[in-house]
């Protein structure tokens, strides 16, 4: 069996919520080992619910896979003096205090960088360690409204939307990844680790790309519009006879295949240019209502998926999981939970030639490892690995 491209790479991960642990957690697929340092009342969101099984979130399941729980104390000299060891044995840390709590704890930086020059060390906040809000706090929501998204999201006769996953977070997450594979890329070369600073207020306004783009070139207010594509028309959902369907028309040539399969008479000379159609979004729309209400979405993914237009269903949450797409590749995982029994997750997309699907490590309980984690990093006779708690 091909070994994980992370295997034997040790992450020391401080962080909670969502963010830093979605990335730790990818990380974890990829191979590395996970030491997840939770205070003696753990991570916040063992809190968040309903849902819960076994006493376990369902939030909490859902992002700390393949991890261990060891339970430190940082406001202790104990605790203070079990984090400085397992620094010694980590590539990789990754926190999401606000700035400069950790330097407060005794922690800073740049002091444990000088002392362990090959650490890449990942800090996740609101808005990043420097500049006029970097002491700011914020949850996904608060950067959804910041940053750009909600003002984008919902109807245009209606009110600002939220995402309905917490995707700021989730961004946010795979950008630290990403930045955290390329510092350690860059250590072979070099010998020495990197920061890798990333603020949840930067993720989501990069992923605003050609929205931002447009208003930079032209200084006009990007309008919300609902399910509808700003630059190209048809592409957006549609009532039919039993639900709703998305329908992708991305170019004139799909457009006059469009038309061919269901809308002979719009083939139109003011309607076959794509700039043309999106000026007449709204002429379109209107003609093409009563006749996508006049088929089921399993018609119209036929007629449609034969034309060669890119087309789905919208689909319930459940819905997605049943999908026997994810159970091909492997997507919803299985493992035993101690508490939560048998336990179902949603699996990694990241997916590597002769990596056979094995079932992961469930989320480790409150302070599982504790004891096994620390003993190994205490000088010998050190008694009571709960002491650091």
């Amino acid at each position: 069996m091909t070994r994980p491209p992370l295997s034997g790479v040790r992450v020391l991960d401080l962080s909670r919520i969502l963010a830093g642990p979605f990335a730790t957690m990818m990380l974890a697929d990829l191979g590395a080992e996970i030491i997840k340092v939770e205070p003696p009342g753990g991570d916040d969101t063992r809190t968040w619910g309903p849902p819960f099984a076994g006493g376990e979130s369902a939030y909490f399941l859902s992002v700390n896979r393949g991890k261990k729980s060891v339970v430190l104390n940082l406001k202790t000299d104990r605790g203070r003096e079990d984090l400085d060891r397992l620094l010694d044995r980590a590539d990789v840390v990754v926190e999401n205090f606000r700035p400069g709590t950790l330097g407060r704890l005794g922690f800073p930086a740049d002091d444990v960088l000088a002392r362990r020059p090959r650490i890449v060390w990942c800090s996740i906040s609101a808005y990043g360690q420097y500049g006029p809000l970097a002491s700011l706090p914020g949850y996904d929501a608060i950067m959804q409204g910041e940053a750009g998204w909600m003002g984008l999201t919902g109807p245009p006769e209606g009110p600002p939307t939220k995402v309905g996953a917490s995707l700021a977070d989730i961004t946010a997450a795979m950008m630290a990844s990403s930045g955290i594979l390329a510092a350690l890329f860059d250590r072979e070369r070099t010998g020495r680790g990197r920061r890798v600073d990333i603020a949840l207020f930067d993720s989501v306004v990069a992923t605003l790309t050609y929205q931002a783009q447009g208003a930079l070139l032209t200084g006009e207010e990007p309008v919300r519009s609902g399910n509808c594509h700003p630059s190209l028309t048809p592409y957006e959902s549609f009532e039919a006879k039993d639900g709703h369907v998305i329908v992708g028309v991305g170019n004139d040539a799909a457009w006059q295949r469009f038309c061919a399969a269901c809308a002979p008479d719009l083939n139109r000379p003011e309607f076959r240019a794509n700039p043309d159609r999106v000026r007449r979004r709204t002429r379109i729309r209107a003609l093409l209502e009563p006749r996508f209400r006049e088929r089921t979405v399993e018609a119209w993914e036929r007629l449609l998926g034969d034309a060669g237009i890119p087309v789905g269903r919208v689909r319930s949450v459940l819905d997605i999981l049943r999908s026997p797409q994810l159970a091909a590749r492997g997507m919803i995982a299985s493992c035993e939970h101690p508490a939560a029994g048998s336990l179902r997750l949603v699996g990694n997309p990241i997916q590597f030639d002769g990596v056979p699907h094995v079932a992961p490590d469930p989320p480790p309980t409150h302070g599982e490892h504790t004891e096994e984690v620390l003993a190994a990093v205490r000088p010998a006779g050190t008694r009571d690995a709960r002491a650091s708690c």
